[in-house]
């Protein structure tokens, strides 16, 4: 009788990973348990804290392993028909077309409430993201598309604007967040990036307009 193949730890960490997006996106993030994960995924409860700390970080892992596999800045790197503003404006695009990401997005917004959480994320997107927006930016600089001065401070802005937008952050409701939306889109564009559309703030109450957070006076 043939041994049973022992399961490479990558490949442990892929089924975990594969099982809690099913039943987040199923069940929904807050109605899952680490022990529904790990059913799902044929292991021990043991196992998934062999690779993560909590169902939190898994949250965190399926953002960067959803961003990698469909990483719209790779998508419009080096098309020689794009500027550099509508190379920023097709990232943006693909972004809003991805409901996967969309919905695990929705999904993170009350987890990072916790301090130690939005860090993490903050972090995240700082190291990821910054770089990756500054390079646009430079790029729209030398084609004549964007003017600005401000390539450095934009391209951080863009990598934490939507921190900002978290009423887990800075408590607000459906009205307040769209005013943001227009706000972030009139500094942008005084800043010579025109980028905001219509579809943004749709997006955006669609994954922020349905939590409420209650206010501290």
């Amino acid at each position: 009788m043939a041994r049973p193949v022992k399961k490479q730890p990558e490949q442990w960490k892929k089924e975990i990973l594969d099982a809690a997006k099913e039943l987040f996106f199923s069940k929904g993030y807050e109605e899952t348990a680490i022990q529904d994960i790990m059913e799902l995924a044929g292991g021990a409860k043991g196992m998934f804290y062999r690779f993560f700390q909590s169902k939190e970080e898994v949250m965190h892992a399926l953002g960067d392993q959803m961003f990698l596999e469909n990483n719209p800045f790779e998508t419009v790197r080096g098309r020689s028909d794009l500027n550099g503003l509508q190379k920023i404006r097709k990232v943006l695009a693909f972004d809003r077309a991805d409901g996967d990401r969309e919905e695990l997005s929705r999904q993170a917004v009350p987890i990072l409430k916790d301090p130690r959480i939005l860090l993490a994320a903050v972090k995240a997107n700082r190291r990821v993201l910054t770089p990756l927006w500054f390079e646009l930016i430079e790029e729209g600089r030398r084609d004549g598309s964007i003017h600005t001065e401000y390539a450095k401070e934009l391209s951080e802005l863009l990598a934490l604007v939507n921190f900002w937008m978290l009423p887990s952050v800075f408590p607000a409701d459906a009205e307040e967040i769209r005013h943001k939306c227009r706000f972030v889109a009139e500094v942008l564009s005084a800043m010579g990036l025109p980028i905001i559309e219509d579809e943004m703030y749709e997006r955006t109450e669609r994954i922020l307009g349905g939590y409420r957070e209650e206010r501290k006076e």
